[in-house]
C-alpha cells in the first residue's frame, strides 16, 4: 500500500512535535529545576495582606527590585502568583500598595497604574499617563464608602495629582501644578490630600505641601517648611506617612545630626537629635486610620542600632518622645503592625526577636534566634502579629538578609528561607566540577616521571585505594535496588561528584547585585556556595562583560565593565585572584582566547582597543572587536620581544545609516558529525564548514530595513547577504549560528510577491543554510583539497571562496529572544533551536528540521524528499506546547540561554537564567543511549528471572524425554 505523497507529507509535519517532545510526564521534577524566584523585596513595597477581610489568612505580597510583583503564602513560603511589570527587569523603585479589608492591591512602575485581584493576581483594571509615577497612596475613605488610588506623576515640568476610580479605574479628578519644584510623594488623612514637594533650586531646598480637597482636587492651601538649604536631596526626606489620622513628614539635615518633624496640614515642626556618629535614619509608622498615631525612629550608627518612639497629640499636632529602645551591637531591623488601634514594633537582631507596643517600652514578647550555626544579619523587614490571649502574642516576620535572602522567622524559628538573591543574574557558565586536588597532583607526578616509576607508582596508588573498596561494596545492594525500581532509593547528596552520564555538572552565576552563585545542576540546582556582595569587586548594578570557566584548573574568572575581574574556585567559591574597579581601563567586552599559556580572558577595551600584552599570552587567532564608530574589526597579535601588540588586519563598517544591533558566532564547542548532507538520492550535498565565521545583523531605523551580513573573520570578507523590508527596530533583533546554518528572527512586516499586493506582518524567523556548492556531488572550487585558507581565493582572483546559501523565511505565532542551540558530545544528535517565548513566560525547543530551508515551495515533497524527512514548506509555524522543555512553569525574564553536552551523545544540558534560574536535559533526537525513568526495569528482571526458572523448570523433563525417545529406538 502506497500513501500519496501530500498524505505523508502532512503527517511528516504533523509529527514533528510528538518525536521532540521537551518533556514526558515522569521526567518532571526529575530531569529538570526551577527557582521560582521574585527578586530582593524592597522595605517600601513588602507587607502582609488579608485578601479575604472574612478571613483570618494573610499573604505576603512584595514588588521586588527587579519590578516583579507576587504574592507569597507565608505558611510555606511558596510562590501564589506572580507578574512582571512592563514586561522587563527593572532596578528597582515602583510602588505597592493595598487597602484595609480590600480584595485589590493597586502597584505603579514607570508611568502605568494598575489594580490586581489580591488571590489570583490577575489585572483588574490599567492605566497609562504622561510622565513618571511618583507616589502612589491609597484614599481609605471618600465619599461613596470606597478606597480610591492617589498617583503622583511627574509630566513635562509639572507636578500632576491624580484620583482613580479603585473598581472602575477611571479618574476622577486631576489636579496639575506647572512647576520647577521636584515631586516627592502624596499622602491623605481623613479629610485632605498632600503632595509633598521640594521647592528651590539643586542643594538648595526646603519642603512644600500642597494641600487639596479630596472630592474635587481643588488646590486648599500651599505650606512651605524650613528654610532654603535645609533640604539638599530627596534622600534627604526620610519619611511621609500616609492614611492615619496624623500623617507626617520627616527629613535630616545634611550631617545627620537633627530629626526635624511635621504633621501634615500643620505649619510647624519639631526637632529631635540624633545619636553621634549616626550613619543612617528610617522611619516606621502604621499606614491606618484606625491606628494610633505612633511612630518609631531606626537609628543607624557605627556601633549598633537604636530606636524612639513618638507620640502625636491629635489635638495640637504636637510630637513627643514617648521612650527609646537601647542601643544594641550589630544590625537590626524593624518593622510596624497593627491590629485595630494597637500598634506594635517587632526588633530582629543577630540574636533573637523583640515585640514591643507602641504605648509603653515593656517588653510583651522575646524569642532567641534559632538559626544555627549561620547568623542571619537583617537588613529591613515585615511583620505580623496576632494576640493569643491578654498576655500571650505570636509574631512572624519576613526579614531580607545581608545575604540577599527573604526568611521568615516565626517566634524565634526560622520557617523558610528564599534565595532571591540568585534572581536577576547577568551571566552565567558551565563548569566541570574538579577532581581531587590530591589526585590531580598525582596524576601530574605521573605525567613527569619515567614509564617504570608511573607504572609502579600507579599499581601502589590502586593497591592503597582498596581500602575504599569495603564502602564502596556496602553500596551495591542500595544502587541495585534503586535502578530496578527507578527511583532514588540513596537520595540526593551534598557531595559534589562527577557521574558517568555526564549530568552532574556545576554552573556559576554573577547578578546584577555582585554576587556569585555556584549551582550543582546535578542535584536539582542546589546553592553549593555563594559569594556576600561586599566581597565581590564590583559597584551596583555589576555590569558583568563576561565570564570563563577553566575546566583545567578549577577556576571561574569574571570581567566588569569598569575594569574590576575575580576568579575563583567553581566548586567552593573561594577568591583566587581579585582587583576592585577604578585600577584598570574601562572594558567593553572580553573573550577567550588560545595562547602558548593557554586559554584566557582577554579584556577589550572602549573602541576595541587592546592593552599591550606579553608575547606568552598573545592571542593565536584573529580577534575582532566593535570599534567606536559602530564597525567591526579583526586584529592579530605580533610579538616585538617580550610584548605583542594588536595589528589591525581588516574593518567591516555598514552602509551609511545603519547600525549594529546583533552578533552571532559558532559556538566554540561545535563538533561536526557528518560533513555533507546525504540526499534523497543518495547523493551528497557537502557543508560550507568554515569555523571562521560571523553573523552581523544591522538596522536602518529610517527606511525598516534589516541587514544580515556573514563575515569572514580572518579576512573580513563578506561572504553573503541579504536584506528585509518593513522591519521593526524597536522589538528585539536576535541571531544564532551553528554548524552550516544561521538564522535570525525580528518582527516585520513581508510583503508577498503577487498580483494581490499582500502583506504578512508579525515575527519572522529567516533562515539560512551554506552548502560548497549549488550542485550535489560538487565540492565547489575547492575540491578534494586538504587545507583553506580564507586570505587565498579559490574561484576568483580578487574574492574569498563564496558559499551557496539556501534561505526560507517563516512565520512564528509568538515572538522568541534569547537564542540559543543545543550542543552534544559527538555532534552526531540533531540539532534543536531553544528560544524564550515572552509572553508566555517559557521556552521552546524548536527541531530543526521544521526550519529547514530546503522544504519545497508550492508543491508536494517527492518521494526522495521524503526519505529526507522534508515536507512542504508553510510559512506560518505554530509553536506547538509540545515544544514547550519548561512544560507548565512559568519561568520569567529569560535573559539568555546556555548549553552544554553531557556525556552521552543524545543529551544536552540547558540553562535559562535571568529573573528565575531554570535547567533541565534535553534530547533533540530522544534518548537513545540511556534507558529512561518510566522504563520497568522491575518488569524486565521479572521476565528474566522467569525465563531462567522455566528453564531451569524443563531442562529435566526435555532431557528425559528426549533419553525415552531414543530408548524407544
Amino acid at each position: 500500500m502506497h500513501l500519496p505523497a501530500q498524505t505523508l507529507s502532512v503527517a511528516l509535519l504533523l509529527a514533528l512535535p510528538a518525536a521532540v517532545r521537551a518533556v514526558f510526564k515522569d521526567e518532571v521534577g526529575h530531569i529538570d529545576y526551577h527557582h521560582e524566584l521574585l527578586g530582593v523585596p524592597q522595605r517600601e513595597t513588602t507587607f502582609f495582606h488579608r485578601p479575604r477581610p472574612q478571613e483570618k489568612a494573610s499573604l505576603l505580597y512584595t514588588l521586588s527590585d527587579l519590578g516583579v510583583l507576587g504574592a507569597v503564602n507565608p505558611s510555606n513560603g511558596a510562590v501564589v502568583w506572580r507578574q512582571l511589570l512592563n514586561q522587563n527587569i527593572t532596578d528597582g523603585g515602583g510602588h505597592l500598595r493595598a487597602g484595609e479589608d480590600e480584595t485589590w492591591l493597586t502597584s505603579a512602575l514607570g508611568s502605568s497604574v494598575h489594580a490586581w485581584d489580591a488571590i489570583s493576581g490577575r489585572n483588574v483594571w490599567s492605566l497609562d499617563f504622561d510622565g513618571v509615577v511618583k507616589d502612589l497612596e491609597i484614599m481609605e475613605m471618600t465619599e461613596d464608602d470606597r478606597k480610591d488610588v492617589l498617583a503622583l506623576h511627574e509630566e513635562g515640568g509639572a507636578i500632576v495629582a491624580r484620583r482613580i476610580h479603585g473598581v472602575e479605574g477611571r479618574v476622577v479628578w486631576e489636579s496639575r501644578e506647572v512647576t520647577s519644584d521636584v515631586p516627592l510623594q502624596v499622602s491623605t488623612n481623613v479629610g485632605k490630600v498632600f503632595v509633598v514637594t521640594l521647592h528651590g533650586s539643586l542643594l538648595s531646598y526646603n519642603l512644600k505641601v500642597i494641600v487639596l480637597d479630596t472630592l474635587t482636587g481643588k488646590k486648599l492651601d500651599e505650606i512651605v517648611l524650613g528654610t532654603k538649604g535645609e533640604v539638599q536631596k530627596p534622600e534627604d526626606v526620610q519619611f511621609v506617612g500616609a492614611n492615619s489620622a496624623a500623617p507626617v513628614v520627616a527629613w535630616t539635615d545634611n550631617t545627620l545630626t537633627k530629626l526635624k518633624v511635621n504633621v501634615l496640614g500643620s505649619k510647624s515642626r519639631q526637632e529631635f537629635p540624633l545619636v553621634a556618629d549616626t550613619l543612617s535614619v528610617e522611619v516606621h509608622a502604621p499606614h491606618t486610620l484606625h491606628s494610633s498615631p505612633h511612630f518609631l525612629v531606626h537609628t543607624r550608627t557605627k556601633d549598633g542600632s537604636k530606636a524612639d518612639v513618638f507620640h502625636i497629640d491629635l489635638k495640637n499636632n504636637a510630637i513627643s518622645k514617648a521612650y527609646e529602645l537601647p542601643l544594641l551591637e550589630g544590625g537590626s531591623a524593624f518593622s510596624t503592625s497593627s491590629s485595630a488601634s494597637n500598634v506594635y514594633f517587632t526588633r530582629v537582631t543577630a540574636d533573637e526577636v523583640i515585640m514591643t507596643s507602641s504605648v509603653s517600652h515593656g517588653i510583651l514578647g522575646r524569642w532567641p534566634l534559632k538559626t544555627g550555626t549561620d547568623k542571619l544579619i537583617a537588613m529591613h523587614g515585615v511583620s505580623e502579629v496576632i494576640k493569643k490571649s491578654e498576655d500571650n502574642y505570636a509574631v512572624r516576620s519576613a526579614i531580607v538578609t545581608d545575604s540577599d535572602d527573604w526568611t521568615q522567622i516565626v517566634n524565634g524559628d526560622v520557617s523558610w528561607t528564599r534565595p532571591e538573591g540568585l534572581s536577576g543574574a547577568v551571566a552565567a557558565t558551565w563548569a566541570e566540577i574538579p577532581e581531587s586536588e590530591d589526585l590531580a597532583k598525582t596524576l601530574e607526578a605521573e605525567a613527569h616521571t619515567d614509564p617504570w616509576s608511573a607504572f609502579v607508582h600507579r599499581v601502589t596508588r590502586h593497591i592503597d585505594e582498596l581500602q575504599y573498596l569495603p564502602a564502596y561494596l556496602q553500596t551495591i545492594p542500595k544502587r541495585l535496588l534503586a535502578s530496578i525500581l527507578g527511583s532514588d532509593t540513596l537520595g540526593s547528596s551534598d557531595t559534589l561528584s562527577r557521574d558517568s552520564f555526564g549530568f552532574n555538572k556545576l554552573v556559576v552565576l554573577a547578578t546584577k547585585r555582585g554576587k556569585l552563585y555556584g549551582l550543582d545542576a546535578g542535584n536539582h540546582g542546589r546553592i553549593v556556595w555563594s559569594k556576600s556582595a561586599n566581597e565581590t569587586p564590583a559597584s551596583k548594578p555589576w555590569d558583568v562583560k563576561a565570564i570563563y570557566a577553566d575546566d583545567a584548573k578549577g577556576f571561574v574568572t569574571v570581567r566588569g565593565a569598569n575594569g574590576e575581574f575575580i576568579t575563583v574556585k567553581s566548586d567552593t567559591g573561594k577568591t583566587i585572584e581579585s582587583m576592585p574597579a577604578g585600577l584598570f581601563p574601562s572594558v567593553e567586552s572580553a573573550v577567550v582566547v588560545d595562547s602558548d599559556v593557554g586559554p584566557w580572558l582577554l579584556p577589550i577595551g572602549e573602541g576595541g582597543k587592546i592593552a599591550e600584552i606579553q608575547s606568552s599570552w598573545a592571542p593565536k587567532q584573529t580577534v575582532v572587536t566593535r570599534t567606536s564608530d559602530g564597525g567591526i574589526r579583526g586584529v592579530r597579535f605580533v610579538s616585538k620581544g617580550e610584548h605583542a601588540t594588536e595589528v589591525p588586519t581588516w574593518d567591516f563598517n555598514t552602509p551609511a545609516g545603519q547600525k549594529i544591533v546583533a552578533v552571532a558566532s559558532r559556538s566554540k564547542h561545535d563538533p561536526i558529525a557528518s560533513i555533507g548532507r546525504v540526499l534523497g538520492d543518495r547523493t551528497v550535498k557537502y557543508k560550507y564548514l568554515n569555523p571562521n565565521t560571523l553573523v552581523v545583523a544591522a538596522v536602518d531605523e529610517k527606511a525598516n530595513l534589516l541587514s544580515v551580513y556573514l563575515l569572514d573573520t580572518v579576512s573580513g570578507q563578506v561572504l553573503t547577504s541579504s536584506t528585509y523590508e518593513g522591519v521593526d527596530s524597536t522589538k528585539e533583533i536576535t541571531c544564532a549560528m551553528a554548524e552550516n546554518w544561521y538564522l535570525c528572527s525580528f518582527y516585520g512586516e513581508y510583503k508577498l510577491r503577487d498580483t494581490q499586493a499582500q502583506s504578512l506582518k508579525g515575527y519572522q524567523v529567516v533562515v539560512s543554510d551554506l552548502y560548497e556548492s549549488d550542485n550535489a556531488n560538487d565540492r565547489g572550487p575547492l575540491g578534494d583539497s586538504l587545507n583553506f585558507s580564507s586570505l587565498d581565493p579559490v574561484d576568483q582572483p580578487t574574492g574569498p571562496y563564496l558559499p551557496s546559501v539556501i534561505s526560507k523565511t517563516f512565520i512564528i505565532s509568538s515572538p522568541i529572544t534569547s537564542l540559543a542551540v543545543t550542543k552534544t558530545r559527538q555532534g552526531i544528535t540533531s540539532r534543536q533551536l531553544l528560544a524564550y517565548m515572552p509572553e508566555s513566560h517559557s521556552i521552546a525547543g524548536i527541531p530543526r528540521l521544521a526550519l529547514e530551508p530546503r522544504r519545497p515551495v508550492g508543491r508536494d515533497p517527492t518521494p526522495a524528499e521524503l526519505e529526507e524527512g522534508l515536507s512542504k514548506y508553510i510559512p506560518a509555524i505554530e509553536l506547538d506546547p509540545r515544544l514547550q522543555i519548561t512544560h507548565q512553569r512559568e519561568v520569567l525574564g529569560v535573559r539568555e540561554i546556555i548549553t552544554t553536552p553531557a556525556a552521552l551523545e543524545s543529551t544536552s544540558l540547558v540553562l535559562a537564567y535571568g529573573v528565575d534560574v531554570f535547567g533541565t536535559r534535553v534530547a533533540p533526537s530522544l534518548a537513545f543511549d540511556v534507558l529512561g525513568k518510566g522504563f520497568n526495569k522491575l518488569a524486565l528482571v521479572g521476565t528474566v528471572a522467569a525465563l531462567v526458572l522455566g528453564v531451569g523448570v524443563l531442562r529435566p523433563m526435555i532431557r528425559k524425554k528426549q533419553i525415552d525417545a531414543r530408548w524407544k529406538l
